[in-house]
């Protein structure tokens, strides 16, 4: 993941958005795109409840049903052969996510594709979610299909239509 490292992130990444995710409101988040097209990294966007002030991160879970638990994904070799990897859909769980006030927030893909990783140290340290949660605090990175790279990011937000539903946001929470 060193690609995204501080600037390797503006640099070599564009950032797309998924807002409410399943009508829930603020639960944003930010695929970064790699710059060759292919490559997406999932992490929670600016606005997500769990990196607003007052709120701690007690504890990060990738297994997802009985049957179904993210650091099971077997990636491997030098050109990371995804056939074994597990397949995901744009709502397709991720990891759950508990909070200190007992919240607890499901995090989802965003987009189609292959689970090439996990971040397994979010595990023991769930802090980096929130102290830099675009770098080493991601949640996943995914493969697109190569045919589906390009049409990947519809119905995500570009940067400045991502802010743009922030200040609707705010505009009618200030008049509330």
């Amino acid at each position: 993941m060193a690609a995204a490292e501080a600037g390797g992130a503006a640099r070599y990444f564009t950032r797309w958005y998924k807002a409410d995710v399943k009508g829930r409101p603020c639960e944003d988040f930010c695929v970064l795109q790699h710059s060759n097209r292919r490559i997406c990294v999932i992490t929670l966007a600016e606005a997500h409840p769990l990196l607003q002030s007052g709120k701690t991160i007690e504890s990060v879970n990738y297994q997802i049903s009985a049957n179904c638990s993210r650091l099971q994904n077997k990636v491997s070799g030098k050109s990371k052969r995804v056939r074994a990897s597990q397949f995901l859909t744009e709502l397709a769980p991720l990891c759950r996510i508990s909070s200190s006030d007992g919240e607890e927030y499901t995090i989802y893909s965003c987009i189609r594709g292959r689970l090439i990783e996990v971040n397994e140290n979010i595990l023991s340290n769930p802090a980096i979610l929130q102290e830099k949660p675009s770098t080493e605090g991601y949640i996943a990175v995914v493969l697109p299909k190569f045919e589906e790279s390009k049409s990947i990011t519809e119905g995500l937000l570009t940067q400045k239509e991502y802010e743009e539903v922030l200040l609707k946001r705010h505009n009618s929470s200030s008049q509330s």
